[in-house]
């Protein structure tokens, strides 16, 4: 009994002795590894240095990056931390100045010709003008101050001693069209900006002549943007909202005028809306065309006193 429980206490011995022999073999094993890798690196390291840098880089915040080979993107690993200090900021990109401005210093001054009311001067695609088509018989006096055709200005002396409100002169910047068909345009707008004394009778307007130009074909259209004491011809007929404003709509005959119902002094006009909604009218056909757009202050009055009335923006886009 006794040899028999003796070799059995040695069984149970050696096997609880294999487990701590097999660790140790593995741990001296383990470290022999890690001696021949250091080995192998510092080796590579001392013959190849222009290739371990290669396998780095740094990124703009100043963390490390190392080339990690299993990395499915092909992006590198981000080790280390983030500057102490804070980046500076991105700067906020500078807007793009409206163009045009006020009319400082003029290098055109055209006064009005008793002989010619449409005299003027060509800059670029467009003409300026005092235009004074209906001042005949009344007294007078208009001359124009031009920087560019987006920055103008006008000074006009009118009365309406006559009583009849009769429009006399309409100072304006326009450009001049051969007669293309609406219909094949996708975009027809504009943008002005002016200032204006608030003396007399007046009112800041779009005139443009559709399907010839102040003949007894055309049609006139006007857009309102600025009344100051004027009424149009006709009556109104309808209303019509367009760009978040509203305008009643005047109509005599051919003649047709978009009053805003809340004056403007500056804003953007899609024109072609209003030519569409006319042609849906039945108005004017579906085939019409443009023959002149203009801008600027269609005069009644100044009550006999010279009064200044400038255009710091203007621009018509067509295409």
């Amino acid at each position: 009994m006794k040899k028999s429980s003796s070799l059995s206490r040695t069984k149970s011995l050696l096997a609880s002795s294999l487990p701590a022999k097999r660790a140790q073999g593995l741990a001296v094993i383990a470290a022999f590894v890690l001696v021949g890798i250091f080995v192998l690196v510092y080796t590579h390291a001392a013959t190849n240095p222009s290739s371990m840098e290669a396998e780095k880089g740094s990124l703009a915040n100043g963390a490390t990056v190392v080339n990690d080979g299993n990395a499915s993107d092909g992006q590198g690993v981000q080790f280390g931390s983030l500057p102490s200090s804070t980046p500076a900021p991105t700067p906020t990109p500078t807007a793009t100045p409206v163009s045009g401005s006020t009319c400082t210093n003029p290098t055109h001054t055209i006064a009005m010709d008793p002989n010619d009311p449409q005299a003027g001067i060509s800059l670029g695609n467009f003409y300026l003008t005092n235009d004074t088509w209906n001042a005949s018989g009344y007294k007078v006096a208009s001359t124009m101050y031009i920087c560019s055709p987006s920055s103008w200005y006008a000074m006009v002396t009118e009365d309406n001693n006559a009583k009849d409100g009769a429009v006399k002169s309409y100072p304006n910047v326009h450009e001049d069209f051969n007669e293309p068909k609406i219909s094949t345009y996708h975009t027809i707008s504009s943008s002005f900006a002016e200032t204006s004394p608030h003396v007399g009778i007046y009112e800041w307007a779009y005139d443009i002549w559709l399907n010839g130009v102040a003949d007894n074909n055309s049609t006139e259209l006007m857009i309102w943007n600025d009344n100051f004491g004027q009424t149009p011809s006709g009556s109104v007929v309808a209303t019509f909202t367009d760009g978040g404003r509203t305008y009643n709509v005047w109509k005599d005959g051919t003649y047709i005028a978009f009053v805003d119902k809340s004056n403007t002094t500056s804003g953007t006009v899609n024109l072609l809306d209003f030519f569409n909604f006319i042609i849906s009218k039945g108005w004017i056909g579906s085939g019409s065309t443009i023959g002149q757009i203009d801008y600027g202050p269609e005069m009644v009055s100044t009550n006999g006193a010279p009064a200044k009335f400038e255009v710091n923006n203007f621009s018509l886009t067509a295409n």
